[in-house]
């Protein structure tokens, strides 16, 4: 499959975050945050729990605006716009929770997602998400309620890719699913990079992350306390162990 995004330079800040500040009422999550992600680079955002990753997610989607910082796509600034239109710019979200539509069928989850607003070189097609996943052709008339949580993973990843994003966004990648599944989505994920997907994921499996992306984001109390590549994380258990628990 030829790249996706070959049209893109690969020094192209496709998503760039500058000092974002969060809050959910008056309570304050993120405290003056930055990451960005290049096109065509997996990047990981890693960090104990409750230190603001899905905070720093949702803040990108627009489904918890940041109250002062930057969050541009592509070069344009989103940080006060809907979700809706955050989506339409190439964001490509698998939620935390997976979100699927419990009153639909696979299929029917798949195609409420369909999307090629920039006219892909080789979009992502049913055909192509039940190649990927071919688990979801099986259970292609079955109900969202009568899936497994890998099998919802599953859906919910090709649900996202069937907006044919430029950036796809994976918030808790494996939680919850059985090994052999979470060596399936390791796995898709890998594929992914490979066809040139730009990719920002949470997860906990540091090894696997490692393995596979190019970068990397630590935060703590809701700011970037580290970032580097796979080779400095790797050489750091210190690093690991302070701030992941490793």
């Amino acid at each position: 499959m030829a790249d996706r995004l070959a049209d893109q330079s690969a020094d192209t800040a496709l998503l760039e975050v500058e000092d974002i500040e969060t809050c959910y009422g008056l309570s304050q999550v993120l405290f003056g945050l930055s990451l960005s992600v290049k096109s065509g680079e997996m990047v990981s955002l890693m960090g104990r729990n409750g230190m603001g990753k899905t905070t720093t997610i949702r803040s990108i989607m627009g489904l918890t605006p940041a109250r002062s910082g930057a969050i541009r796509v592509a070069g344009q600034e989103v940080r006060t716009l809907p979700s809706y239109r955050i989506a339409k710019l190439g964001l490509g979200l698998v939620p935390e929770g997976r979100q699927i539509f419990p009153n639909l069928t696979v299929r029917e989850n798949l195609m409420a997602a369909a999307a090629d607003r920039f006219a892909s070189k080789d979009p992502w097609t049913l055909a192509a998400i039940y190649d990927l996943f071919p688990r979801l052709d099986e259970r292609a008339a079955n109900m969202g309620t009568q899936l497994s949580g890998g099998e919802q993973q599953m859906l919910a990843i090709g649900r996202a890719l069937m907006t044919n994003p430029k950036l796809l966004i994976l918030d808790e990648a494996t939680e919850g699913l059985a090994p052999l599944i979470r060596e399936e989505i390791w796995n898709c994920l890998s594929l992914l990079k490979k066809r040139g997907q730009s990719i920002l994921v949470v997860d906990k499996n540091v090894h696997h992350l490692a393995r596979i992306c190019d970068r990397h984001y630590i935060i703590e109390r809701g700011k970037t306390v580290w970032s580097g590549t796979s080779d400095q994380l790797m050489a750091d258990p210190e690093l690991q162990h302070r701030y992941l628990g490793i």
